[in-house]
């Protein structure tokens, strides 16, 4: 069973966007990524606001830093 995620992100940045196209076919084998904008919470600016993306685990709080590619998503979630 996948973990749930969090992408931390904001509107209009280009590489949120390229995060969120990796993250697709996992999300349509069943990976659940809800989509946080930092721009909601004045914390998140700050902790995130100069390496979104960044993808969270749920679970564990575990974090993944932009850059990354498919295979290292795999890797993250199966820890």
């Amino acid at each position: 069973m996948l973990p749930e995620c969090q992408l931390f992100g904001t509107l209009g940045c280009h590489l949120c966007e390229q995060a969120e196209g990796l993250l697709m076919p996992l999300v349509e084998r069943g990976l659940l990524v809800e989509l946080l904008d930092i721009a909601d919470d004045e914390r998140w600016v700050d902790e995130y606001g100069l390496r979104i993306p960044v993808l969270r685990r749920a679970d564990s709080g575990e974090e993944l830093d932009w850059p990354f590619e498919l295979e290292q998503v795999v890797l993250f979630l199966q820890r």
